[in-house]
């Protein structure tokens, strides 16, 4: 192995969240293997004000990965948008699978849907415009329903995630996957209080309060990724 004259480069690395990393990653890795219907919602996604919140490409290969290696045939998404993530699992589930997909927001679903329709995935999805506690609670009302999900994505209200996952984790399978978006909050977690906006306070706190709880969730196995905007991916266990 060959030494470095000057080991010292090594203790600063590049922060993985520059933007010129980014771009290297989704031009090298990403944008090559992007589906055609997830760059054509990607692209007609671009021009609502609210287009940054959609899922990063670079955290949807990764989804997609995750998914092919579960082969997951019932799913459940809380947090839609314009459905690039919804689209993804549309894509790598059974013909016959089904994702139960929960949105305050029909409009927005809406942008995406022609190109579901497009890519002949609509019948595997049941769209609810609802908040999503309310859906959740419904379906634990039926005991059948625990443990019944192999897969679940959640990218909503940060302040309820840890609402959402008491409930997720009933209805997902032991085995099964829980993905959390944007749990860095735009590396907020890690900056001090002071230094954040008002208007982000609140969900910088509901991330490092869920952090902490997934740390010491023992029902999970997990992984806190930088991916995108970081990426909590937990298995259940127990």
């Amino acid at each position: 192995m060959e030494h470095v004259k000057d080991p010292s480069i090594y203790k600063n690395p590049v922060i993985l969240q520059s933007e010129d990393l980014t771009n290297y990653i989704l031009d090298t890795a990403v944008y090559p293997r992007e589906p055609e219907p997830l760059k054509e919602l990607r692209k007609a996604s671009e021009n609502h004000p609210w287009g940054f919140i959609a899922t990063a490409p670079e955290a949807g290969q990764l989804i997609t990965l995750l998914l092919k290696l579960l082969n997951p045939k019932k799913t459940i998404e809380v947090g839609v948008f314009t459905g690039y993530s919804l689209l993804l699992t549309a894509l790598n589930i059974p013909d016959d699978g089904k994702i139960t997909a929960i949105d305050i927001d029909r409009k927005t679903y809406e942008i995406g849907l022609p190109v579901i329709r497009k890519a002949g995935v609509e019948h595997k999805i049941d769209y609810i415009e609802s908040p999503a506690l309310p859906i959740l609670d419904k379906l634990l009302e039926d005991p059948t329903n625990e443990g019944t999900f192999d897969f679940a994505f959640i990218d909503a209200d940060k302040e309820n995630y840890l609402n959402y996952h008491e409930r997720l984790i009933k209805l997902v399978k032991v085995g099964g996957l829980l993905i959390y978006d944007n749990i860095l909050w735009g590396g907020r977690v890690a900056w001090p209080e002071e230094k954040v906006p008002m208007h982000s306070r609140p969900q910088r706190i509901a991330a490092i309060e869920f952090n902490k709880k997934i740390t010491d969730d023992s029902r999970v196995e997990f992984a806190l990724t930088s991916v995108g905007d970081g990426l909590s991916i937990c298995r259940r266990i127990a």
